[in-house]
């Protein structure tokens, strides 16, 4: 089982995704976030253009790992992954990052007889 119990942003996201199918969940006000990663490259042109390259397929893999996760088409993902994306869990169901969300928690769950 997973749970976002507030927040999962960037990595979290992937991780939440990354879910055992049907066991992907989150608690009402939960709040998803995905988007791109990103890089504070600096120094000299050669090795800009090398740690450029390296977020370039970090990004493709990304992507792949949530069209994976969640159905959406590459199309879509890319789009949502381009800037900050925010889902309530409305939207993240509706996207395909989490399953289900919990209202309230079965109380007799794990008790004994």
């Amino acid at each position: 089982h997973t749970m976002c119990m507030g927040q999962a942003a960037s990595m979290g996201s992937l991780l939440l995704a990354g879910g055992a199918p049907g066991h992907r969940y989150a608690l009402p006000n939960a709040k998803i976030m995905l988007h791109q990663p990103s890089g504070g490259a600096q120094g000299m042109a050669s090795d800009i253009a090398i740690q450029a390259e390296e977020i370039l397929k970090t990004r493709s893999k990304l992507n792949d790992l949530y069209v994976g996760h969640t159905g959406q088409p590459l199309e879509d993902i890319e789009r949502t992954m381009d800037r900050d994306t925010w889902f309530d869990v409305t939207q993240a169901m509706e996207f395909g990052v989490i399953d289900h969300v919990l209202q309230k928690r079965d109380l007799d769950e794990g008790a004994e007889e």
